[in-house]
């Protein structure tokens, strides 16, 4: 919640480090939104080309626009089966995460100070101070 409206975050995670390497912020959960935040992933690790791509079946993910992207970046996409949340497990714990560790829970008062508050999350706590066991941080 920012002041009079929500805003939608879509973050993408590198599943081996466990560390968002793109996200952005928007008033609309759309294909927009969710190529900005690839756009983000794919300049932060040098425009690789080869690697997959893994999501929900969200129709942002779904749409052409999207499907797009991942063809010129040369990604390849794989979706979690319908239904199974466990799938996509390490997503969903960043944002049980995010909302557990750090979100108020009356929301943010603007756009601007949850962006700033979300970035300062994702970038000085998530990524450099929490552990993960899975790698052996």
């Amino acid at each position: 919640w920012t002041g009079k409206r929500w805003a939608y975050l879509a973050v993408v995670l590198d599943l081996f480090a466990r560390k968002p390497v793109g996200w952005a912020m928007s008033f609309s959960p759309d294909s927009r939104l969710t190529m900005k935040a690839l756009e983000m992933a794919w300049e932060t690790r040098g425009k690789p080309g080869g690697v997959m791509f893994h999501s929900d079946q969200g129709s942002h993910y779904t749409s052409r626009q999207f499907r797009q992207l991942l063809w010129r970046y040369q990604i390849r996409q794989s979706m979690s089966r319908r239904g199974n949340c466990w799938d996509n497990s390490p997503m969903e714990r960043f944002f049980r995460s995010l909302k557990n560790e750090w979100m108020p829970v009356v929301g943010y008062v603007s756009f601007s100070e949850a962006a700033h508050a979300i970035t300062d999350y994702i970038v000085g706590y998530y990524s450099a101070l929490r552990p993960h066991e899975y790698n052996g941080g």
